[in-house]
């Protein structure tokens, strides 16, 4: 395949920036994507009103997807939620109620649309030329909501195997500590989604991580069970980072989440700013739009290197352009700039690359440094440094914040805390604000309002 059919080719894309892990039919899925446009779906479990950075893969996968002229769809699992996916698990999902479950689907749906265009937009594409073609947000609780058990077991039951089932990774981790029933349908009701997607939407391709590779492949045997008709499957890789954790876990144990009001446009650049050195080129080109010519160049693998590699300097733009994505160019401005100026710059010359997208705006005078407002009435109650830091999110709980201490990661206003436990005093808020760090690089101002009680 020579490059132009390549870079014409999303699933040549997909696996030149590093989304593919394994597939139904490698080269009948290539194939079919290089003639007319394809319809392919991810489903999204709404079990909190956020999705997180584990969620980007495939949320840039449809996006890839849809910029090379494909139909993409994004099911949310209003229906199976209801249930829980075994997946990845270790125990029993909690099960939400429906008013939550669709509060959920809400919110996720409006953070999809940061990235995915559901409009109907008037511009070709590169580099296949097709046009865009508006992404369709479903949910599931259309059709599973309202199955008859028993013709649903009839009908869709008795085309699995529960031999074959108990050798999905999914079901064998979870048989040593406790496969409910319920959760053991999982399997049959995303095959389902799979039959209804192909049937009524023409949707030849499902995708997904790689713990869905049982469910994936059990959908597509069933549309051919069922419909007589073929389906395709790929999974993406699971991302961990070089320690062998899962990719976006914190300091704090908390996830790296897409809403603002869970992780700050601050905190999430800083969080692609504070990557190994080691991941730089591989999630440049999962988590940016820029050409791989580019990745490569700013990761210094290009061959021959053409300059100097400043792999810093990478890191900013990387996390520019991933914050970009989910939070606007304004906020991944403002978190540039409140970035330099708290750290320092990558090139101290002040000098921006101008193949990238960050900006070239003076520094502020202060840093936008993520910031909550407290009453004055707290400090009379008691609070103590480390419940602070546990309100301003650096730490997931009082001992976690006592631990930091004790190992020497916690500041407040750059002074190294001693006594975690002790209370905050008006002395600690010189100007009616306090600053506290938690390791190197992850900040967090306190502001005191309010009249005291």
């Amino acid at each position: 395949m020579d490059e132009t059919s390549r870079q014409n080719n999303v699933y040549e894309v997909l696996r030149d920036r590093g989304f593919l892990y394994q597939s139904t039919d490698d080269e009948g899925l290539s194939a079919r994507l290089t003639t007319a446009p394809r319809t392919c779906y991810i489903g999204f479990d709404p079990t909190a009103d956020s999705l997180h950075i584990g969620s980007l893969v495939p949320i840039m996968a449809l996006k890839h997807m849809q910029r090379h002229g494909h139909r993409v769809i994004a099911l949310v699992g209003g229906g199976t939620a209801l249930v829980g996916d075994p997946s990845g698990k270790s125990e029993l999902r909690q099960v939400l109620d429906p008013d939550s479950i669709a509060h959920n689907t809400r919110q996720i749906g409006a953070q999809l649309a940061r990235y995915l265009q559901f409009d109907h937009p008037n511009e070709s594409v590169t580099p296949a030329g097709r046009q865009i073609i508006p992404a369709t947000l479903l949910d599931n609780a259309t059709w599973l909501t309202d199955l008859s058990y028993i013709g649903f077991l009839r009908d869709i039951g008795r085309h699995f195997s529960v031999n074959r089932m108990l050798t999905a990774e999914s079901y064998r981790a979870r048989l040593e500590t406790g496969l409910t029933f319920l959760e053991f349908n999982y399997m049959l009701l995303q095959a389902y989604d799979f039959m209804v997607l192909l049937r009524d939407y023409d949707c030849e391709i499902q995708m997904g991580g790689q713990d869905q590779w049982g469910n994936i492949v059990a959908g597509s045997d069933l549309c051919r069970r069922v419909l007589g008709r073929q389906a395709f499957g790929c999974t993406f890789p699971l991302l961990l980072n070089p320690s062998g954790e899962k990719f976006g876990k914190t300091a704090a144990g908390t996830g790296v989440w897409l809403a603002p009001e869970r992780t700050s446009p601050f905190e999430f650049y800083q969080f692609w700013r504070n990557v190994e050195d080691a991941e730089v080129e591989r999630l440049l080109g999962l988590f940016t739009l820029l050409p791989m010519e580019e990745v490569r160049r700013l990761a210094g693998t290009a061959a021959p290197p053409a300059e100097p590699v400043n792999l810093n300097r990478a890191k900013e733009i990387l996390a520019f352009e991933a914050t970009r994505l989910c939070h606007g160019r304004q906020e991944a401005r403002e978190a540039f700039l409140a970035a330099t100026e708290t750290f320092g710059a990558a090139d101290p010359s002040g000098l921006i690359d101008t193949s990238s997208t960050v900006p070239t705006a003076p520094l502020p005078s202060e840093a936008r440094l993520p910031t909550t407002e407290i009453p004055l009435s707290r400090l009379d109650d008691g609070l103590t440094v480390a419940a602070a830091f546990v309100l301003a999110g650096l730490a997931a709980s009082n001992g976690q914040a006592k631990k930091l201490a004790k190992q020497g990661g916690a500041h407040l206003n750059d002074q190294r805390v001693q006594d975690a436990v002790r209370a905050l005093t008006r002395a600690d808020f010189p100007d009616g604000s306090a600053t506290l760090r938690a390791g190197k690089k992850r900040y967090h101002r306190l502001v005191l309002v309010g009249e005291p009680a």
